[in-house]
């Protein structure tokens, strides 16, 4: 038996060795890929989608860059309490108890945009839209575009499509440019049009306005305000694609541009610390300024 025990003892450290170094490559196996999983692990749309969502809901105290707050930056990717997007996730619903930040709820789909936003902010914010002219664009949108016909802009235009007044605060040319490529893909959820079918046969499509457990407001495509009760509804379908057309083939390059420069023209008089350039002046891509939430165009 003693012949044994340095064998056993050399077994049991050997074993205990082993054990260590499975559970420390396991945690790093765990830990390494929080830090990367975002990664090109997000489309396209869901980046656009949640800069509108940063734009409407974050942007008041984070600010346009995400560095408005003092000692954070969600551009730099790197944060004092996250390290993985569940622990983003996690903070933006529940916030973080002893700070301002309170907690937020998002629809699933919402927060997945919004996180896949943070996590491509620096990229997102310099990517290279043509400079336009705001006098210009400003007739396309009222002219050849035919913009005017759903969305109001002033006082001016129509109520169908949201109000258009005071979107160059909320969203940057990238954002814009995407709303008039493939309007839906950057579509809010409330702006999301709405087909009902009350229990007498009659159907209505429109936009919503605002809905609780019991009613629903909505905007006609005749213009008409209606509010309605959920226990008249036979049917209820709120649909994902955009009802404002692509203007992918339907404007030049330039017109393009001036419309982007015109809409990011559009902003609260006396806020944002800009206000709208002069009329004819170009305006180039960049971050939205001010926090204020406008709805897209779509």
């Amino acid at each position: 038996m003693r012949t044994r025990r340095p064998y056993r003892s050399w077994t049991l450290a050997a074993a205990a060795a082993a054990a260590l170094a499975l559970v420390v490559g396991l945690s790093a196996q765990q830990t390494q890929p929080a830090a990367d999983q975002h990664a090109g692990g997000y489309s396209e749309a869901d980046i656009q989608s949640g800069s509108v969502v940063y734009a409407a809901q974050c942007s008041t105290c984070h600010g346009p860059n995400g560095d408005q707050v003092s000692g954070v930056d969600l551009r730099s990717g790197r944060f004092r309490n996250a390290t993985s997007d569940d622990d983003l996730r996690r903070v933006v619903t529940d916030g973080l108890q002893g700070t301002s930040m309170p907690g937020r709820k998002f629809e699933p789909a919402q927060l997945t945009a919004l996180i896949a936003f943070i996590r491509n902010m620096r990229d997102f914010n310099a990517k290279p839209v043509a400079s336009g002219n705001v006098s210009p664009g400003q007739m396309v949108f009222e002219g050849t575009g035919r913009c005017a016909t759903c969305h109001r802009v002033n006082g001016k235009g129509s109520h169908v499509g949201p109000d258009l007044s005071e979107i160059g605060s909320s969203r940057n040319a990238a954002a814009l440019q995407q709303a008039l490529l493939d309007p839906s893909s950057v579509m809010m959820p409330i702006n999301r049009p709405v087909r009902i079918v009350m229990k007498d046969g009659r159907t209505v499509s429109g936009r919503r306005l605002n809905e609780d457990t019991y009613t629903i407001q909505l905007i006609t495509d005749q213009e008409q305000l209606l509010s309605v009760s959920k226990t008249d509804l036979r049917d209820f379908q709120i649909l994902t694609a955009s009802s404002m057309p692509s203007y992918k083939d339907k404007l030049s390059p330039q017109e393009l541009a001036d419309v982007v420069a015109y809409l990011g023209s559009l902003r609260p008089a006396g806020r944002g610390g800009r206000g709208a350039p002069p009329q004819g002046a170009p305006v180039q891509g960049g971050p939205p300024q001010g926090g204020r939430q406008g709805p897209p165009p779509g």
